[in-house]
């Protein structure tokens, strides 16, 4: 299957430069040139991404302002055990957008704030708190399609002038599913379990958070026959996956067994994902009780942010949050 859009000379020659002689690679390779190119990678361009303007793609939860940053301030605080304990810790945002950053305009009792733009490399030491939104699903998909009694990997052709997708040799990955009807595409999340498992080696200790979107291993395998890579372009999301590249932005489902399963094996305790919904209740509690008994008799856009974050119709059921403390 090809794509309708024209595609850029520029990107047409990264392309061709990257896939040699054969004009075709994986589809994760192609995902990596798409996003992080250095040049014409779409998370390496310095523009706005995220918000409600119509010059940007998509909108999360940071787009609901500073109360989003003061409500994983809260939680944080909860979860470290109180302030003291915060104060001895320094807050890590990985993904923040240029610019940006969860706790812009927001007092907070870290040690120190810093964040890490997607793509930079990662060095985290001493007493952390790692918190990133949206990072896990940003990074590359490896794609694969049911054919008999196996698998097949997806790749990306050059071919009459454009893009298309094409069936590349058998796989055996003992983590695929062992079953699955003809044609069920299988969109394997792992560099993001190798980012997980990357920043849980380096030598820190603390409180990870992670918010995101994603499903189970056995969701993915059984309950998503078309994959979950998707593209979004002007707050317009498309299963034209090779339209734009370096322009849309192309992200998957987390597995958030192999996320947990890669903090469990560097040593985090109680890897736990819930509702986003679930999460700002439990671990947010006080901080939302006097948040919105100071909104009550007013309709401001506080108390429209705090309902689109934690409504199940809204944000709230949409994305999930994994912690684990070590």
């Amino acid at each position: 299957m090809g794509s309708s859009h024209t595609l850029s000379p520029a990107f047409a020659q990264a392309f061709l430069d990257a896939s040699g002689a054969e004009r075709r690679m994986p589809f994760l390779r192609f995902m990596e040139l798409a996003l992080y190119h250095p040049e014409l990678g779409y998370y390496r361009r310095d523009t706005a991404r995220v918000g409600y303007a119509a010059n940007t793609d998509f909108y999360t939860a940071s787009s609901s302002g500073a109360v989003f940053g003061e409500m994983v301030t809260a939680a944080c605080v909860t979860l470290l055990g109180g302030e003291e304990a915060a104060s001895q810790h320094a807050f890590v945002e990985i993904g923040a957008e240029p610019g940006g950053g969860v706790l812009a305009g927001v007092i907070h009792p870290f040690a120190s704030a810093r964040t890490v733009r997607v793509g930079e490399p990662v060095e985290n030491t001493g007493r952390c708190v790692v918190f990133s939104n949206e990072l896990f699903d940003a990074q590359p998909l490896r794609r694969f399609v049911r054919r008999g009694n196996g698998w097949r990997e997806l790749g990306v052709e050059w071919g009459d002038g454009g893009l298309r997708e094409v069936e590349l040799a058998a796989a055996a990955e003992d983590w695929l599913p062992a079953a699955a009807p003809e044609g069920y595409v299988f969109d394997a999340p792992r560099a993001a379990a190798t980012l997980a498992a990357t920043i849980a080696a380096q030598p820190w200790t603390g409180l990870f958070v992670a918010f995101d979107y994603g499903k189970a291993y056995a969701e993915l395998a059984s309950e998503t026959p078309i994959g979950t890579a998707r593209a979004y372009f002007k707050h317009t999301q498309s299963n034209d996956l090779l339209a734009r590249p370096g322009e849309q932005d192309l992200t998957g489902h987390v597995c958030w067994d192999w996320l947990q399963a890669a903090l469990t094996d560097g040593g985090f305790a109680n890897a736990h994902v819930e509702s986003q919904e679930a999460f700002f209740i439990r671990h947010a509690g006080d901080f939302l009780a006097k948040a919105m008994a100071a909104e009550a008799s007013r309709l401001s856009q506080r108390k429209l942010a705090l309902l689109q974050l934690l409504h199940p119709s809204h944000l709230g059921q949409k994305f999930q949050v994994l912690h684990a403390c070590r």
